[in-house]
């Protein structure tokens, strides 16, 4: 075996730096529209506990927004250093439709996003108001094209083959609007909802458990848990329809994540198993009779096919797709529960008191995170050994380099990133330790003025005055 091997440190490389990326248009897409919903309410009632909050989220969105930009842009190089013939090959697809989102979304996004940060008493109400709409608006159009880009890699359409293996486009309809878009895009985005909403939630429950700014805490939870009631039963009924999808067009992939060697009749739901694909086996499975055909064909007796049906070379990894999807789809049965219990809890009258399932709410903070990252890795790995799948194998796609090098840039990559991004993450720690009256009193009298009142106040206290 090649240690060095380019194909291995470029495949590696990619995948760090977009799971790190991932993460952050995942939380920002659900906060920007949550930040509208606040904005709007505040607009309609006057209620300045959604002034408050949204003070206080719009600080962690702008420093999580920032962390995506550099992350993707840092992702988006590597199209050119490690993938060129990718790039030569179907850059007449990918690099308009990456051209698209620059061009309606980061820059409707970039164009509003100061007024949405800074803008707060220095325009009208309103006018604040469309800009965080506008910015919401483009974090999903955003996610539309990216979604549309990497849908096509999975089913490719509306184009032609031409001279050297390059694809040119003959239908942009059918590029954007390919076999899988119209499953993964609702998927992504519900899964971006529930990631904000269980990161809400968390933020919300400390606070209440810790018995601080009570008022904001329990919209946060109220509205998080709202939002989680809603999405989660339909995030399970767009996995499902993505599933069916999947199955009819990537076959192979349904298999590794099922565990499935032969063609079954009447396929066993795995639970548990360990795969061997030297041996083309399982070891330890726990099963459920059917239930794996019933999901798949919607009938007991429904065919699933193997992976078997396939040479070893046309086969996905099994182990890393078979638990990566058994994580997504647990995470996904604990955030239904979340939401069953916490609407139990609510006619309760129990929803803010109870202190279990504070604690387990701060533990549900990272689930959205995980699963997206989980979904993610079955989805593209899964694809493999193709990069456009049924066309262009990822072997043939990577750039002529020397593997040293590769290695060197990932190892910097890991150095830079852990530095940056942990400085990121430590100040968005900070700001929720810190709290919604916080982030009010630095925006409306600047850090310095806040250590001014304090000390005021303390001496005040002490000279015998109540303020």
């Amino acid at each position: 075996m090649n240690y060095l091997d380019p194909l291995i440190f470029a495949r590696i490389q990619f995948a760090f730096t977009i799971s790190f990326h991932i993460i952050f248009p995942a939380f920002t897409i659900g906060l920007a529209s949550w930040l509208a919903v606040l904005e709007g309410l505040y607009l309609k009632t006057n209620n300045h506990i959604y002034r408050d909050i949204y003070k206080f989220w719009v600080k962690i969105f702008a420093v999580s927004f920032a962390m995506g930009v550099v992350s993707g842009v840092v992702m988006s190089y590597q199209f050119g250093t490690n993938w060129s013939v990718f790039s030569d090959k179907v850059g007449s697809v990918i690099g308009p439709l990456m051209a698209f989102e620059v061009l309606t979304a980061f820059f409707l996004e970039a164009s509003f996003l100061g007024i949405m940060l800074f803008g707060w008493d220095k325009v009208s109400r309103k006018m604040h108001f469309f800009s965080t709409v506008v910015v919401a608006i483009g974090t999903l159009i955003s996610a539309f094209w990216i979604l549309s880009a990497n849908s096509w890699m999975h089913t490719p359409a509306g184009f032609r083959i031409g001279d050297g293996g390059i694809m040119y486009p003959t239908n942009w309809l059918d590029i954007i609007f390919n076999a899988s878009f119209f499953y993964r895009f609702p998927h992504m985005v519900a899964a971006a909802y529930l990631t904000t909403a269980f990161a809400v939630l968390a933020v919300g429950s400390w606070y209440l458990l810790k018995k601080k700014f009570i008022a904001e805490a329990k919209v946060m939870v109220g509205m998080a848990v709202l939002m989680i009631s809603i999405v989660a039963p339909i995030q399970i009924l767009l996995g499902d329809l993505h599933g069916l999808n999947t199955l009819e067009y990537q076959p192979r992939k349904v298999a590794a994540m099922e565990g499935i060697w032969d063609n079954e009749k009447g396929a066993a739901l795995r639970l548990f198993a360990l795969p061997d694909a030297e041996n083309e086996t399982n070891h330890y499975s726990i099963e459920i009779p059917k239930l794996s055909s019933l999901i798949l064909t919607h009938s007991l007796d429904g065919e699933v096919r193997g992976l078997k049906s396939w040479p070893k070379t046309e086969r996905p990894p099994v182990t890393i797709i078979f638990f990566a999807f058994r994580v997504m789809v647990g995470i996904g049965v604990l955030m239904l529960l979340t939401a069953i219990t916490a609407i139990f809890l609510f006619w309760k009258k129990q929803l803010f008191s109870n202190r279990y399932f504070q604690r387990w709410c701060i533990a549900m903070g990272p689930a959205g995170f995980i699963a997206v990252l989980s979904g993610w890795f079955v989805t593209e790995i899964g694809r493999q050994p193709y990069i456009v799948y049924g066309l262009l194998k990822t072997r043939d796609a990577v750039s002529p380099i020397v593997g040293q090098q590769v290695a060197f840039t990932l190892t910097a990559f890991i150095v830079v990133y852990a530095f940056v991004f942990g400085m990121g993450l430590y100040y968005i720690c900070h700001l929720i330790a810190a709290g919604p009256k916080k982030a009010i009193m630095e925006e409306t009298f600047g850090a310095h003025g806040i250590e001014h009142t304090i000390s005021l106040t303390k001496s005040e206290v002490k000279a015998g005055k109540h303020v």
